[in-house]
């Protein structure tokens, strides 16, 4: 089946898609060899430059790979999937658990990183989620996602804090989904109010695991009563 010239602008953008539906078509199963660049180019009606910029993003997709001396060979018919796309999809469950691993370490490096301003901003962040005990789900929730950010931030990790960006979405997405289809808010509009101070008491004192265990219980149980027997320590 013939390539086809592509037409003006965007080049690349046309060069990527047209490869990647020979490949993705079957017409280059897995391992085989693609054409030189040169003949892809003539092909394609465009610059050998062009075809290697498409060569690379198909590469970064992993669909090809180039061998040194050999050429670039053909390593798969489906594009792999990029990590907010996984998330996109993945159960609400599952994103759970890995918040879960992610906030109780957090929470853990918090408590010995933290500075004045991160205290301050704890307590800022808490006022915040009170503050939208009044709101509907979605504005709860986005302010209980606020304060757990705050937590994340402390932590001064920025690997730690771009997953719990990353994963996000989809938790905010199923947090109101579960607060509207059970109504626990009726009942508790500030659901875990007790649970989310005794982290910053936690934190703001640098009791590393007490604050690990505070959220880990707060996670696991996000209703149940919290209590610390320190009193609380204010920036």
């Amino acid at each position: 089946m013939p390539l086809g010239a592509v037409r003006p602008s965007p080049l690349v953008e046309q060069a990527i898609a047209r490869l990647r539906e020979q490949i993705t078509g079957g017409h280059w199963p897995v391992g085989t060899k693609l054409p030189g660049e040169t003949t892809l180019a003539k092909e394609l009606g465009v610059g050998r430059s062009t075809v290697r910029e498409a060569l690379r993003a198909l590469a970064g997709a992993g669909l090809v790979r180039p061998r040194q001396g050999a050429g670039v060979f053909v390593i798969a018919t489906e594009p792999v999937e990029d990590w907010p796309a996984r998330l996109r999809r993945a159960a609400v469950s599952d994103v759970y658990e890995v918040r879960m691993a992610v906030e109780v370490h957090a929470a853990r490096l918090a408590a010995r990183r933290r500075t004045p301003e991160d205290v301050t901003a704890l307590w800022a962040a808490l006022e915040t989620r009170r503050a939208a005990t009044p709101a509907d789900d979605a504005g709860f929730v986005d302010a209980d996602i606020a304060f757990h950010a705050a937590v994340v931030a402390a932590a001064r990790n920025p690997v730690l804090a771009d997953l719990f960006t990353e994963f996000t979405p989809v938790l905010r997405e199923g947090l109101i989904e579960l607060l509207t289809l059970t109504g626990l808010r009726a009942h508790a509009p500030d659901t875990g109010d007790a649970a989310h101070e005794a982290l910053v008491r936690a934190v703001a004192r640098g009791d590393a695991e007490g604050a690990a265990e505070v959220l880990r219980g707060e996670l696991e149980d996000p209703f149940a009563p919290a209590t610390d027997p320190e009193q609380p320590v204010r920036p």
